[in-house]
């Protein structure tokens, strides 16, 4: 059963909720919000994303989807797929718990109902919660805008590739992710 609540939830009670449900959700100013059902198209790119960064991220850190990271007392997102380096979270963490940490890199992905608008305002609110970068991936436009800390966005599409110094080594043909 999906839950919606207009009453503010503290972290706790939150918690007590999304672990008792099958239902991915989200703390967003203390209000709980179900994520959205992907569909095929957010499926495909999630999947082609997490392959490259999991191929890259093998000696560097963790890439993974749907982890809940806490930024706060009444702000637990959970974007589509996270990057955290070992530097920031330890190898040898192991448990089953929200990233105790802001990861350097969060992707969100726009699945039908949702706009680019919403999107950045997440994007926002990561970094000022102390996230390094944001990938907004729009399906529909084929295209990648990365949100910087320090400096304007930039959007990628077609045959452009994504680097950056953040994270050496990496290279994203926006092509192969559609």
């Amino acid at each position: 059963m999906i839950v919606t609540t207009t009453k503010k939830l503290t972290k706790a009670e939150f918690w007590a909720l999304a672990d008792a449900s099958d239902i991915t959700y989200e703390l967003i100013d203390g209000i709980v919000v179900a994520k959205m059902s992907p569909k095929y198209f957010h499926a495909r790119s999630a999947r082609r994303i997490l392959n490259i960064l999991q191929e890259w991220a093998k000696d560097r850190g963790r890439a993974e989807m749907e982890w809940a990271f806490d930024l706060s007392d009444n702000y637990i997102p959970v974007p589509d797929l996270i990057y955290v380096s070992f530097d920031r979270l330890p190898e040898s963490w192991n448990e089953n718990a929200a990233c105790p940490v802001p990861p350097e890199l969060a992707i969100e992905i726009i699945s039908p109902g949702q706009t680019f608008g919403q999107m950045t305002q997440k994007a926002s609110s990561y970094l000022t919660g102390g996230v390094l970068q944001v990938w907004v991936v729009d399906p529909a436009a084929k295209s990648v805008t990365v949100f910087y800390v320090d400096r304007a966005p930039k959007t990628y599409m077609n045959d452009e590739v994504i680097v950056d110094d953040l994270f050496s080594e990496l290279s994203v043909e926006i092509d192969r992710l559609f």
